[in-house]
């Protein structure tokens, strides 16, 4: 009787996998396709922790989900303020003030 709530969590655990990496794969926006990227190596972790490979879940959750996961949020940021589209300036107001050489001649 209780491999049946076991299988379904393990059913589950497959079923967001595959939905996380395809959200990842799939995503047109960078900033969801990396937090997708993130979730997907932390599923990945509880997949080896459910495996009985804690060495490996620590090692995917460490690396896999948050040190690569703050590598790509980071690249993320430098590329959108590398990349900003600059905004226009408002227009300057126009001279008030007159030239020298026009002082000069009145």
């Amino acid at each position: 009787m209780s491999a049946l709530p076991a299988n379904a969590f393990d059913l589950l655990l497959g079923l967001g996998l595959i939905a996380c990496a395809a959200g990842a794969l799939l995503s047109r926006e960078l900033f969801r396709a990396i937090v997708m990227f993130i979730v997907f190596g932390l599923l990945m972790a509880l997949a080896w922790v459910r495996l009985r490979a804690p060495d490996i879940a620590l090692a995917e959750a460490a690396i896999g989900a948050g040190l690569t996961g703050v590598l790509l949020l980071d690249t993320l940021g430098y590329l959108r303020r590398r990349f900003e589209r600059p905004r226009p300036s408002p227009p300057s107001p126009p001279a008030a003030h007159t030239s020298a050489k026009e002082q000069t001649r009145s």
